[in-house]
């Protein structure tokens, strides 16, 4: 049986789909899975032995509509494809699984829950929803291959990376990944600046700044104002990043890839969280709720106002703006974590 998985992007919905490859691909090994993905993703999955990897050409050879159907050919050309898993649900992956469909192959497609996320985001129903991941195994499990999430870490770095990779001994090394796509995911500036202040005045420090190449410029600043920080960005591939991460005593992040990331590897992460929630199904996998730093929405009602972060900032920004550095150091000190 060969299995053809669909999920491209984003980032971090990409990292979240290695629990659920990873799991199938140990429990049904006499299956072939081919993972059709950018090939900026290849590093995520380079752990999962036996898992191959279709990198799509979307800048050039699969670029519109005409190179949805130019992947097809490609992909019909590999080892006949008997099932497609599509856990993307966009209209690219719809028009190619069409055609798969229509040529005999058999389909399965995740159930984004929209309108639980719906009821969430407007008040009506503050319940927590099914997970980003736990909605990819339903999906394999309605193509007839039920599995559960293996142990371990998901994300396993090259051992070229590791070699490469080194952090500072005897002291604490903390990763800080401080941006997200969207505005709304992010905690004031100002804030974190004075969070990694209070923590150097009491902890021997290293931190590691990540972020996107579009970060770059903001990094740098952030970097000139706290001391014994480093930037990560745009210095390392991403392999070298996955591998550094494994080697950090914990994370502090938005709700952002780096995230979804740092967990995968087996990294503590101590996630901060504003207009979204864990409660909409995408927080950090297999971490504790204490790790998800946010003010109740019992406590600030008008949370979370997203699933995504995108819109435009309501009630003054309570939701960050009120989530004080001392409240999370506070928090942070509580989990202990620190040295």
């Amino acid at each position: 049986m060969h299995l053809l998985v669909i999920r491209t992007s984003s980032m971090g919905d990409v990292a979240l789909t290695t629990p659920v490859i990873a799991s199938v691909v140990e429990q049904y090994p006499e299956i072939t899975i081919t993972l059709l993905t950018r090939p900026t993703f290849i590093p995520l999955f380079q752990g999962i032995q036996g898992l191959r990897i279709f990198p799509a050409d979307f800048k050039k050879r699969h670029n519109g509509i005409t190179g949805i159907f130019q992947l097809y050919s490609d992909l019909k050309k590999t080892d006949e494809i008997d099932t497609v898993i599509d856990l993307h649900d966009v209209i690219r992956s719809k028009i190619l699984r069409w055609l798969f469909r229509i040529s005999g192959v058999h389909v399965s497609v995740i159930d984004k829950g929209r309108a639980e996320k719906k009821a969430l985001i407007t008040g009506k129903n503050k319940i927590q929803v099914r997970h980003a991941v736990e909605r990819y195994f339903d999906v394999f499990a309605r193509a007839g291959l039920p599995a559960k999430p293996v142990n371990g870490n998901f994300i396993i770095p090259s051992p070229e990376a590791m070699r490469k990779i080194s952090v500072i001994p005897g002291i604490l090394n903390i990763g800080v990944a401080p941006y997200a796509k969207h505005a709304l995911k992010i905690w004031p500036e100002e804030y974190m600046v004075r969070l990694l202040a209070m923590i150097s005045q009491n902890q021997n420090a290293r931190f590691w700044l990540f972020g996107g190449r579009e970060d770059i410029k903001k990094l740098q600043a952030l970097n000139s104002r706290v001391p014994g920080s480093v930037i990560v960005a745009g210095n390392y591939s991403l392999s070298e990043e996955l591998a550094l991460m494994g080697k950090l005593d914990f994370m502090i992040t938005m709700d952002s890839a780096n995230m979804h990331m740092a967990a995968l590897v087996g990294t503590k992460v101590i996630s901060i969280w504003g207009s979204t929630d864990p409660l909409a199904g995408f927080g950090a996998w297999d971490q504790p709720d204490d790790y998800s730093i946010r003010i109740p929405v019992d406590e600030l009602t008008c949370r979370p106002c997203s699933v995504y972060g995108k819109g435009k900032t309501r009630n003054e920004f309570a939701c960050m703006l009120r989530l004080t550095p001392e409240k999370v150091y506070e928090r942070i000190s509580k989990l202990g974590i620190l040295q």
